[in-house]
């Protein structure tokens, strides 16, 4: 099979949402004039190791934030969010966060989750995320199609979770890592193996 994507794929449903995946998902938490907000990006990565470097994308919109949702706006007020890392335990945490709620409505607070203080942004964090990323913004890149925005930043604090420290490193093999697959389906990820490169 072959299409073209302007053309359609003719499925039942659209198969670029499994193509690539697993994906990690970016659990970003901002504050803005309205309040605190927490929402899942599955197009979501590091980038870069020194300085250390995450990206996240957002395609879509809300009727109360005209062209964008809440994170982005509320990272183009100030430049600061972090990003939380979800172990498989905070599946449930991390759907019930992703409802579209309307602006100024704090999502930690709908969804029953604990939120912190982060160290060196004003921005709040998961309180139970395995590890958290604290982000300045460097960029927010307006992407091709109506509603698309790439916000890249720069890690400037990183929390972790003490159970998730095994013998030096950072190890989530007891809980698994959350990734999305595409369509409906998530995985959790817990069964790894090394290979030395060449």
């Amino acid at each position: 099979m072959f299409y073209r994507p302007e053309n359609g794929h003719g499925l039942p449903h659209n198969p670029l949402n499994a193509i690539v995946a697993p994906r990690p998902i970016g659990w970003i938490s901002t504050r803005g004039r309205m309040g605190d907000n927490l929402a899942p990006y599955s197009f979501f990565n590091l980038t870069a190791y020194v300085p250390p470097q995450v990206m996240f994308a957002s395609t879509s919109t809300k009727s109360d934030r005209p062209g964008t949702k809440d994170s982005v706006a509320q990272i183009a007020e100030t430049r600061v969010f972090c990003v939380n890392i979800a172990d498989g335990p905070l599946k449930d945490q991390v759907n019930a966060s992703s409802a579209p709620l309307p602006a100024g409505v704090n999502e930690f607070e709908a969804a029953g989750i604990e939120a912190a203080g982060c160290q060196t942004i004003d921005c709040p964090r998961v309180a139970g995320a395995a590890a958290a990323l604290e982000c300045r913004a460097t960029r927010i890149l307006r992407l091709a199609g109506e509603a698309n925005f790439m916000v890249l930043g720069v890690v400037t604090g990183i929390h972790l979770r003490e159970d998730c420290l095994k013998d030096g490193r950072f190890d989530l093999h007891a809980t698994g890592w959350l990734s999305r697959m595409g369509y409906k389906d998530y995985t959790i990820t817990n069964e790894t193996f090394e290979m030395e490169r060449p």
